[in-house]
């Protein structure tokens, strides 16, 4: 599985309805009981929101994000995907792992 950081964007401010905020929270239970979603939470800013999911494919990443409510009514009108290395105990925090595009210094 890989790990993918999703920043959601351009909120719709002041148009979130009681429905909208259930059909989204029950869509991101369903994503967590599947082990897609990883963790989830809008900036204190209010100025986004940040999506941490485990996938297969940045593919199948869009797909779960165009089936949340807040992304297919346009509560948040765009969204950005970035694939990343976990780094954690089980991998020893990514040492001697390389690198890509040479960001390492030997």
């Amino acid at each position: 599985m890989n790990s993918y950081l999703v920043i959601l964007k351009d909120k719709r401010n002041g148009e979130l309805s009681n429905d909208l905020l259930t059909n989204h929270v029950t869509y991101l239970k369903r994503l967590r009981q599947q082990g897609s979603l990883m963790l989830c939470g809008p900036f204190v800013d209010d100025d986004g929101a940040v999506m941490v999911f485990q996938s297969e494919s940045v593919e199948s990443v869009e797909e779960l994000l165009n089936n949340d409510p807040f992304v297919y009514e346009k509560y948040y009108q765009s969204y950005e995907i970035k694939e990343f290395l976990e780094a954690n105990d089980g991998n020893n925090w990514l040492v001697g792992v390389p690198q890509t595009k040479g960001n390492l210094i030997d």
